[in-house]
């Protein structure tokens, strides 16, 4: 072969090789033009539920974390009593409650029973003695004054034998209704009480949701802390979307559930391998990160593609092409 012709050969080699591996070549897809977005990794800020003072912090940023990892504990000490508390005072109304509801024990019913045979017996002396200084009246063998004392006494026994009778008649139909409500409702809020106490001591340890990558930490031990105020910012591993925007003439070819194939500019012969999750109902101007002179003024749809085979190399807000999968 002729020495002159072989040059220009190779050199054609040599550029086709270069557009390869830049992604200018192999990349082109019959139909759909690519899309162009960025990487959308959601971050989750953590936070106590209940006020404390931290005890301990076990991660730093930058730690890979797993979902239900310890990350900081507060002080326990506290919530613990206010646990033992409710605990004693369910205790109580539990004794009291069971009272309630089982009634009178047999020695007491007997007991009120006895108080009204001796009230009885006391008012039939009471109506005797009475009936005895009516008689001698007339005669002058008592007094007026012994006679209102002995009026007095019987009255005095029939208050007690009534009290005695009041008293066994509650022994025998046991408490009413409203009380054995107002018992039962006392017991359930100490019930729910507990409880709450209860998920207050568990939410003194604060745990990873998910899996990610710790961002920021912002306790350190023996600071105060009040409820919702931000102690770590967590980035998920999953799931990993990248945003990115389609114009109208084209989005019958991006519908929800269509395969779609990634690459990032750093990694452009390892593509990645995705679905379309969501296209947006509304259009919109193309947002500033993926404007060009050409789209400023274009009206385009937003679309969400989940990457099914994400790793580590994706981070937040890289640029990404996408491509219908052939």
């Amino acid at each position: 072969m002729n020495k002159k012709l072989i040059v220009p050969l190779l050199l054609g080699a040599l550029v086709l090789l270069a557009l390869y591996l830049t992604g200018q070549i192999g990349h082109k897809e019959d139909g759909a033009p690519p899309l162009y977005g960025n990487v959308d990794i959601r971050e989750a800020t953590l936070s106590f539920r209940v006020a404390g003072r931290v005890a301990s912090v076990l991660v730093d940023e930058g730690a890979h974390i797993k979902a239900g990892e310890l990350l900081a504990t507060l002080d326990q000490e506290p919530l613990l009593n206010t646990l033992h508390s409710a605990e004693a005072n369910v205790a109580a109304l539990q004794a009291r409650n069971t009272l309630l509801h089982q009634g009178y024990r047999q020695e007491e019913q007997q007991q009120a029973r006895s108080q009204v045979t001796a009230a009885q017996a006391a008012l039939t002396e009471a109506e005797r003695q009475l009936a005895r200084l009516k008689a001698l009246k007339p005669s002058g063998a008592t007094t007026q004054n012994a006679l209102d004392s002995a009026l007095s006494r019987r009255d005095q026994a029939e208050a007690q034998l009534h009290e005695a009778q009041a008293g066994w008649q509650k022994m025998r139909t046991g408490f009413r209704a409203q009380e054995l409500e107002e018992s039962d409702a006392n017991l359930a809020q100490a019930h729910a009480a507990l409880a709450s106490a209860q998920l207050a001591v568990n939410d003194a340890q604060l745990r990873a949701p998910s899996n990610g990558i710790l961002l920021t930490r912002a306790i350190e031990p023996g600071e105060m802390v009040q409820v919702g105020s931000s102690a770590f910012t967590l980035s998920l591993t999953e799931p990993v979307w990248v945003r990115a925007y389609v114009a109208e003439p084209q989005l019958g070819q991006y519908p929800t559930g269509q395969k779609v194939t990634l690459w990032s500019d750093s990694r452009p012969q390892q593509p990645y391998h995705g679905v379309v999750g969501f296209v947006s109902p509304q259009a919109e101007f193309t947002p500033k990160p993926v404007e060009t002179s050409d789209l400023r003024t274009s009206l385009v749809y937003r679309i969400r593609v989940v990457v099914e085979d994400a790793d580590a190399q994706l981070r937040q807000g890289m640029p990404m092409t996408v491509r219908v999968a052939p």
